[in-house]
């Protein structure tokens, strides 16, 4: 009985990380961080992306990962962010102008957000986060040179990356080979990853389909 029980439990665990690793995500060999992999696991073997392309913005790292619906790995790059750390937005930005945020509500915020491939004002196709906030993902644009924009992408460290209005600004190489593909053609899940919390407390609040933010 007692060897009986041994295989029964063999058999369990077996089974159990089975299961795990068909819900494991393929970083493809990128770095990555334990915050990004958790997320990517939970999304995956919780199946919240509901089949969807989805991407997990790790801000801490400053960085932009996209995922096939099956949890492969597209591409990952470097990423700059709301000038403010903080992971939730005090004031209502709908209808706000983006150049009328103050210093203090440049955040780019935490959640899960249903992504949809759009257009902005000046018909630049961008991928909407959050359209009634105003939040995107969107390449690189021109901008004041003393904000050195494309510096702050390239540099290795990811605490110059803190300058946007609260986009998601990366190379236009990566959107154009990575981003417009797959959450510029459908619609999506973007998962902006907390900084003032842990990552768990953040998935631990969602629940499987619905929007949190």
């Amino acid at each position: 009985m007692r060897r009986r029980g041994r295989v029964l439990f063999a058999a369990v665990v077996l089974l159990a990380g089975h299961a795990l690793c068909r819900a494991a995500p393929d970083f493809a060999g990128e770095p990555a961080t334990d915050d990004a992999r958790y997320a990517a696991s939970w999304v995956l073997e919780a199946a919240d992306h509901q089949g969807r392309p989805f991407a997990i913005v790790d801000k801490r790292d400053a960085r932009l990962y996209v995922f096939s619906a099956d949890g492969r790995l597209i591409g990952a790059a470097a990423a700059l962010l709301g000038l403010t750390p903080g992971d939730r937005s005090e004031t209502d930005l709908a209808g706000r102008a983006p150049a009328s945020l103050t210093f203090a509500e440049r955040i780019t915020p935490a959640g899960r957000f249903s992504s949809q491939p759009g257009h902005n004002d000046k018909g630049e196709d961008i991928v909407w986060v959050d359209y009634d906030a105003s939040l995107a993902i969107h390449r690189l644009r021109p901008a004041p040179a003393y904000e050195r924009r494309p510096d702050r992408l390239a540099s290795p460290s990811s605490d110059d990356n803190r300058i946007s209005l609260g986009c998601i600004v990366v190379p236009v190489a990566f959107y154009d080979a990575v981003v417009a593909p797959t959450l510029g053609r459908l619609r999506g899940v973007v998962y902006v990853l907390p900084e003032s919390r842990p990552v768990q407390a953040m998935f631990g609040a969602i629940e499987v389909g619905m929007n949190n933010r």
